[in-house]
């Protein structure tokens, strides 16, 4: 008869997140695992696989509560310029925010610790990244559509330079205690918009 568990595998899948979100990949150990989820090795193996699965599994559930989010948001009816503004805003100000500090994105935290030897993290870190440029391209392709965009303005071009900038400012996020830093990048690369 097989045992049924003892823990719920979705908020294990959770605590793991935040811990390999605020720890790093290689930082984490199985036994940080173990202390932190409350849950043996043999649960989390036979739950996850190895630490590696997990991480990767945790990466994914971070993606799938963020990415699509931000499709929603940049995919609303109606003026699309004001929205990506929007977004681009915010994520420099979640560089500056110190309730997170040190933490960054868990997307571009694996990007710099796993990105250039983990194929299977690069996959995804790609993945995500695609997604974002997609959006971003997809709403200013309707901007320029909409007369928001001057015509002559390449909107997959711009896309990617702000989706480079955003990655960007998460990774100066981590470390900066200028708060201006951020928001000035961001802004300078808005008027490109203009």
């Amino acid at each position: 008869m097989a045992r049924t568990k003892e823990f719920d595998p979705d908020a294990a899948l959770q605590s793991a997140l935040e811990l390999f979100w605020r720890r790093g990949y290689e930082a984490t150990s199985v036994a940080d695992l173990v202390e932190h989820l409350g849950i043996g090795r043999a649960s989390i193996y036979a739950t996850f696989g190895s630490k590696h699965e997990l991480y990767l599994k945790a990466l994914d559930r971070y993606s799938e509560n963020r990415d699509p989010a931000l499709l929603c948001e940049l995919s609303q009816p109606g003026p699309a310029l004001p929205a990506v503004r929007t977004v681009v805003r915010r994520f420099a100000d979640e560089a500056d925010s110190s309730g997170r500090r040190g933490e960054g994105c868990f997307v571009t935290n694996t990007a710099a610790e796993l990105g250039a030897h983990d194929v299977a993290a690069a996959r995804r870190v790609e993945a995500s990244w695609e997604r974002i440029e997609t959006s971003l391209y997809s709403a200013l392709i309707r901007a320029r559509a909409q007369g928001e965009l001057a015509a002559d303005r390449d909107p997959r071009a711009l896309a990617r330079m702000l989706l480079v900038l955003m990655q960007g400012l998460r990774v100066v996020g981590k470390v900066s205690h200028d708060p201006g830093r951020a928001r000035d990048a961001a802004e300078q690369a808005l008027r490109l918009l203009d």
